[in-house]
Formats: C-alpha cells, structure tokens, sequence
C-alpha cells in the first residue's frame, strides 16, 4: 500500500511539474514553496492541502457626532487553519494612518493628523495584558499590532482576543471614509482587524499607508451601532431589528421594498421622524464576508429596490444621498441594473451577498456590501463608478483577493467587465476606448511597470503613476484582449471556472493564469508572459502596400512586444469600407509580419490600421493614402 502511495504521489508531482514546464511563466521561488507544498497546483486548482484562516468578530460601538468619536469593543474569535503553530497575532489598526509618527503615501490635511487609535484594553483568552508594562506583550509598527503570544496557536485551535478602543474620524482628508458633512459620516477601515496569514508568505506584515487596500480572509461579523436619535445606519450585513428602530411607515415601505423589483422611496424629501424613540443600537449580521463598513446620516433619502439572482435567492438594492446630489436619485436602479448585468452576464456569477447600498460619501471606494460613492455631474461618470465599485463584490471580497500586493487582480476586473453595461446604460460612453488611452498615457514608459511585479513596492508618492496604470489600465486593457482572444462564451466560462475554484479563498496571479489555461485547454504562456510579466509595449505598424492589378497586399509588422488583435479598415473612393481582422493568435508562434490579401472591385482611397479600442504606441504608421 505504501508503495502505491509513494508511486501515485510521484507521478502527480512529476505530472504537474510537466504540467508547468510547458509554461514559460516565471515563478519567484516563495511561490514554488507553495506548489511544492500541495496547497496549489499547476492545474490551478486549490491544492490537496490548501487552507485558509478565518474569524468571527462581535463588535459594539458607537459614534458620537458632535466629536467624530468612535468608541468600540470587538471580541475576536480567530480560527488557525493552518499546519503551523502561531506565536504571534498581527492586528492591523488602519486609522494609525493618521498618527503624527505614521509615514503616508496620500496627502492628508494637517487638522486630521493626531494620535492614530486609542487601546484601552486587550485581552488573549480572557486575560487581560497589562498595557503600561514596561515590556508589554504586545508591540505597535506603524497600523500593525503585534500580539505576542504565550502558548502558541496550535493548528485547528482557536484564539480569543477582545479589545476596546477608540478614535476620532477624520473630517478634512476624508481617504475612502470619513466626515461628509456635521452628521453624515462613511465608517470604514476602523476596527481591529486580524490581518491574513497564508500559504505563501504568512502572516501579511504591509502597514497601511493610504494606497493600498485590501486583503482579508472570510469571516462573520455580529455588530451593533449606536448613533443618536433620528440617525439610520445602512451597513454590512442585514438589519436584524428594523421593527425596533424604524418608525411603522418607514417600516412599511423598507420591507416592501426589500421584495420589488420598482424603486421606492423609503425616506423621501420632507420625511420626518423615521427613527423610533430611545432608538436602540443598529444590529446587523454578516456572514462569509471579509470586512464590515458602515455609514450613518440623519437627513439623507433614502431608495430602495430589489433583485432576484438565483434561485430563492434576492439581493436588497439602496441608495443614500443627499438631496443635492441630482445624480443619485437614479443610483439605485443604475445598481440593480448594473447587479444584474454581473449576475447573468459577465462575470456570469449570482451576485454573492444579500444587500449593497450606494452610500453619498465622496470618491469611489468599494466595502463589503457597500459603496462611498461622491456625486459626479456627468451621467456616464455615475454609471461608471456605481457600477465599478459595484463590481469590487467579486473582486477582490467574494475571492479573496490580495489587492495589497496584486492590485491589478483587483481592479483591473473592476475597470474591465463593467464596459459592456457601461455602455448600455450610458451610450455616449465608451469604456474600452476611454481606458485604451488611459494605458496609452503610460505604455511604454519607465513608468510601465510589468503586473507580476507586486504593487506595494511601487505604489507611492511619484510612481502613483505606476500603480494607477498596473492596477487599473494595462490590466484592464489585457483582460478585454483576453476575452477578445478567447471569445465571450470561452472567456466566461473560464472566469466563472476560476471564480468557483477560489471564491472564498486567496487565489494569486498562477492561480488565475493555470485556470484560465486549464479551462481553455492551451497553455496560454504566450499571451500572459508578455502583457503581465515583461516589460514593453503594444505597437503595430503597416509596413509596405502593393497592388497588382485587382489584387491588394498590405503587410503589417508588429514593432512592439505586446500582441494585440489586428484590425485593417479598407476606404474606398465612393466612402464605403472593408473591414478585416485577425484573431491576436497569429502572433502566438512569436512571428513579427503578417500580410492581407484582398481582391479589389473598386478603387481604393486608403487603409486605416487600428481602432481606439486596439492599443498602439505609435499610431503615425497606421494608415496609408493612395495618390489619385
């Protein structure tokens, strides 16, 4: 029996080994640890021995707005999945951002500076730690908290951690949360969170500096949000008492809405008294999410709509926004649409929670379940970002991802599948076009930085550049040519695949490339390796037109090293046109030409190469006049 094992295990090792020695995709030696250890595998599918982390957290505070105060207590039960004994805990405490010892990537007003967050207390398994000891059991580094750990965490054994704290929100700076006006505040990136230990680096030590956003494992929150009389908090999770804080007409026309498909108001100009007397605190539960937001308000309206994404099951759609905000009284139904456009579309996945609320905050920042969105004049720039921030729900929250350090795995999907609904719902937009020349901006630049490389170690003060393009253009731009490559109908199938793999998980950029090859039964080594590990850049170029007689050559020569589609427009004398194109496989066996041949019936003005969604560095080679 032994032997058999040891044979079977061999030839799976040798078999995956094989697997990825067809790919040319280099793989950093910490991430080969991974494979090697049977956590991943070269199929990209989660290893035999793959794992994650998690935790439940029960959280009561309260905000008081005279002050911006938050005052909390969160008890964390925190959950070693792994095979290894921990002997620390990594806390991260995301509003030491604002510390005056604290070094920032993003400009912040200097009335925001101040002290960063107040510990009151901190115990480990009901002890409490000593917090003046002149060797505490804990230490501070930047926006991390290190708990040092008596007993180490054995595997599959679990922590208590409780700990009180406070802070006070900014009102100035105001980066992805923060003061919207006297009373209305967007709450995020404000408790104790447990940072994320996995199968590849550990524990993630990256300090929060105001570029980077987020990696969290699954957890389950229970919180309870006290705000003064007349305040509504909208929330991660489902309201679990709207019979104790909402007054019986309000009441009403939340629960109707909860099951229409039709907006409908539930607080609406001239609405008073929507709270109840005495209001107790907001109570909302969160299961399988990776973080926990709210906000509160005591004067804005108040949309709700709702939608059917799978069986037996509706999502709660909400807006809630100022009444100047002329944009957002149409935020709710671009939501619903935008929802349903990613649930029977693209990515062609049940949205994966039951409630998303557009919060009137400012920017465009996504949390679990709910969106800071400002308000923006033009029509298209609303759909745009309602429904980017939207998307965020599966990536990086519904998988897991590590947005830290793979930024682009982020929010390049959140700049890509949105286009099609973009589009429909604002015609005069064009998305694809619109990030094109984004990217174009950038492309071939010092600042063009490959998407493999991780993005913390660029993403501040004047290489910002380079972490906007990373993350949202260049990766977009690769994402559309990867669809466009594959087909609709194959690229969704291989998202889906990819999705189903790893929700809920921590999937890294070889998980996503062997899936992708995995589903489409290529590998696609050729494709990824230049547009996500080299340096270099898209340029195509028409390098000779000949004509004999009816019969029409043009040759067209790829200068640049990044493939992309080809698209060759034949203008005629009477303004009609020929188009032709050519899947970007043609470049796949590395070759630098590629010449058309066409019968002519009438005479030819010229030849256009190119469109505005096909990226190209140099365009002043692109078309070419015929002399009358």
């Amino acid at each position: 029996m032994l032997k058999f094992i040891t044979q079977t295990y061999f030839f799976t090792i040798v078999l995956s080994t094989l697997l990825f020695a067809q790919s040319s995709l280099y793989m950093p030696l910490d991430i080969r640890k991974a494979y090697a250890n049977g956590t991943r595998s070269y199929d990209g599918k989660p290893g035999e021995n793959y794992w994650t982390n998690h935790a439940d957290y029960t959280i009561r505070a309260e905000l008081t707005p005279q002050s911006r105060a938050v005052d909390g207590q969160v008890s964390i039960l925190y959950y070693n999945e792994s095979p290894d004994s921990l002997k620390e805990i990594v806390i991260r405490l995301y509003q030491d951002f604002y510390s005056k010892t604290n070094p920032r990537d993003w400009p912040i007003h200097p009335d925001d500076i101040n002290d960063g967050v107040t510990l009151k207390s901190i115990a480990i398994n009901g002890r409490a730690l000593d917090m003046k000891a002149e060797k505490p059991e804990f230490r501070r580094s930047r926006t991390n908290l290190m708990l040092n750990l008596k007993e180490a965490l054995a595997p599959k054994k679990q922590i208590k951690i409780a700990i009180s704290w406070s802070y006070t929100l900014p009102h100035k700076t105001n980066l992805r949360m923060g003061t919207y006006d006297s009373t209305s505040f967007f709450v995020g990136h404000w408790y104790p969170q447990v940072a994320v230990y996995d199968d590849v680096n550990g524990w993630d030590l990256y300090n929060y500096s105001g570029i980077q956003e987020f990696y969290n494992d699954c957890n389950n929150f229970d919180v309870k949000v006290k705000v003064p009389q007349n305040f509504i908090v909208w929330a991660t999770g489902v309201l679990q008492n709207p019979k104790q804080v909402l007054n019986q007409k309000y009441l009403e026309r939340y629960l109707k809405a909860r099951e229409s498909d039709r907006i409908i108001n539930v607080v609406a100009q001239g609405d008073e008294d929507i709270t109840k007397p005495d209001t107790p605190d907001w109570h909302f539960v969160a299961r399988a999410v990776p973080d926990f937001a709210f906000a509160t308000s005591d004067h804005y309206l108040w949309d709700m709509t709702s939608l059917i994404v799978g069986p037996h099951r509706r999502v709660a759609i909400g807006a809630a926004y100022k009444k100047e905000s002329k944009d957002f009284y149409e935020v709710a139904q671009i939501a619903r649409e935008s929802i349903a456009y990613f649930s029977q579309e693209l990515p062609g996945v049940p949205f994966p929670y039951p409630e998303l609320t557009v919060f009137n905050g400012g920017g465009g920042m996504e949390y679990p379940m709910m969106v800071n969105d400002g308000s923006i004049p033009e029509r298209a720039g609303t759909v745009h970002v309602t429904s980017h921030e939207i998307l965020h729900s599966y990536f990086p929250f519904y998988m897991g991802t590590n947005e830290r350090k793979y930024a682009w795995m982020d929010e390049g999907w959140a700049q890509m599948l949105p286009f099609e609904i973009q589009h429909r719902l604002a015609p005069e937009y064009d998305p694809p076009d619109y990030t094109t020349k984004r990217y174009l901006q950038v492309a071939g630049t010092e600042f063009d930085i490959p998407e493999i490389v991780p993005s913390i170690i660029y993403g501040s003060n004047a290489p910002r550049l380079s972490y906007r393009n990373s993350a949202y253009n260049r990766s977009a731009v690769a994402y559309n040519l990867l669809k466009n490559l594959l087909g609709k109908k194959l690229f969704a199938r291989a998202l889906q695949e990819y999705i189903k793999r790893w929700h809920h998980k921590h999937p890294i950029p070889y998980d996503f490339f062997f899936t992708i090859s995995d589903v489409a039964k290529e590998d696609l080594s050729w494709f990824f390796k230049p547009w996500f590990f080299d340096f270099g850049y898209p340029d195509l170029a028409i390098q000779r037109v000949k004509q004999s007689g009816r019969q029409l050559s043009v040759t067209v020569e790829r200068k640049g090293t990044l493939p992309v589609p080809l698209r060759l427009t034949i203008e005629f004398a009477d303004s009609s046109k020929q188009i032709l194109e050519k899947n970007l496989r043609l470049w796949k066996d590395g070759s630098k030409f590629y010449t058309f041949k066409i019968a002519l019936d009438k005479e030819i003005a010229g030849i256009i190469l190119g469109d505005n969604h096909i990226p190209d560095v140099n365009k002043e080679d692109n078309t070419y006049n015929f002399q009358k």
